[in-house]
């Protein structure tokens, strides 16, 4: 007697739609159209998950630069100077110090400032 592989097909067909729950016209109940738009949405997840960690980079600098602007300085000569100076510090911190700590952004202006020659 040949051994038939419901048992195991079924099992595998309920896992990917599972998964597909949710999804919209056929992907959500034909097995077929569901492991195929599951392929597709696993590979998104993965890449954007990737892509997440430069639109945070991205979104820091912008705050940067826009509380930069307000001190007549750009983003690169901020950078810059805070090179010169030998301040170390990320760009995620900067963000936050700039949106929440006016005082301690300021300084840290005024130092890029100094570094780069630019009269305070």
């Amino acid at each position: 007697m040949r051994v038939k592989g419901g048992f195991t097909t079924r099992r595998r067909h309920k896992k990917v739609l599972k998964l597909a729950k949710g999804y919209q016209h056929g992907l959500h109940k034909r097995f077929r159209l569901a492991k195929e738009a599951l392929l597709k949405a696993l590979t998104y997840a993965y890449v954007h998950r990737k892509d997440r960690k430069g639109d945070f980079r991205s979104l820091w600098i912008t705050r940067i630069n826009a509380a930069v602007r307000e001190y007549g300085m750009s983003y690169s000569q901020f950078i810059a100077g805070l090179k010169k100076c030998e301040i170390d510090i990320n760009r995620k911190i900067l963000s936050d110090i700039a949106l929440n700590d006016k005082e301690s952004f300021n300084l840290l202006i005024e130092k890029s400032k100094e570094a780069l020659g630019i009269k305070v």
